[in-house]
């Protein structure tokens, strides 16, 4: 008689099933608490003791226009954010969020979760002066997790660690604990109210060369944007983006 197949081995799922476990324990009082920001913190607060060193939750609502770092900044819905006091509306904040923004892809693919680095890997050498400017935020890698609801609605979770390197049961449960947290964060906040995004010269030239099929490599040669940029091209006046 056949034998069934399995779908994993047994011992790694155990093995994440304790860990995951230890820690859903562990950010229990994320999920008690009673705002989104209280939820946030509390649940930052629980990470630090596994390495988390940057955390960002939204809340907020897929731009109906196509998206775009702006349309995507445009839609807000902010929740919390803690990081280096100075990196927020620094020149790499502004680069990583509007000049070179691959996580944009994992809202294209409606990830629920994810790394950076599964959109930047890094060993490719494109996205060298993206690592280095998300180093300014104590972030070698984040572990990210994204919930959808009805009517376009979406909350998200960016965990950033300042190391790479992540055992599978570990990301498996750091993962999941993210999901709970943004299932909550549903229950407890709602999306702002959808605005009229407005494109800048340089958005409506990246938009015609999407059309045209170029990759983001080619257009961010054509529009002069490939390679580190220098603190003068980071940034962009009366932009203040965030990933």
């Amino acid at each position: 008689m056949a034998q069934p197949v399995r779908p994993c081995v047994a011992g790694g799922l155990i093995l994440g099933r304790a860990m995951l476990s230890r820690l859903m324990t562990h950010v229990e009082a994320a999920y008690a608490a009673p705002t989104a920001e209280d939820a946030s913190v509390a649940f930052f607060a629980a990470m630090e003791d596994f390495g988390a060193s940057y955390l960002q939750t939204r809340l907020y609502r897929r731009p109906a226009a196509i998206l775009t770092s702006a349309s995507h900044w445009a839609a807000g819905g902010f929740i919390t954010r803690l990081a280096p006091s100075g990196w927020p509306g620094s020149p790499a904040f502004d680069y990583v969020c509007f000049e070179c923004n691959p996580l944009l892809g994992a809202i294209r693919e409606s990830r629920t979760s994810y790394r950076f680095s599964d959109f930047a890997p890094h060993d490719d050498a494109q996205y060298g002066a993206y690592w280095e400017a998300l180093s300014e935020a104590h972030i070698d890698d984040a572990l990210c997790a994204t919930s959808y609801g009805a009517l376009g609605v979406i909350a998200s979770l960016h965990l950033g660690f300042h190391r790479r390197e992540f055992a599978p049961d570990e990301r498996f449960a750091i993962h999941m604990a993210g999901l709970a947290l943004t299932e909550r964060l549903m229950s407890l906040t709602s999306p702002p109210p959808t605005t009229t995004v407005r494109l800048t010269a340089r958005e409506r030239d990246s938009l015609a060369l999407v059309a045209e099929g170029k990759t983001d490599w080619e257009i961010s040669v054509i529009l002069g944007i490939a390679g580190r940029p220098s603190a003068s091209t980071w940034t962009m006046p009366g932009a203040s983006l965030a990933p």
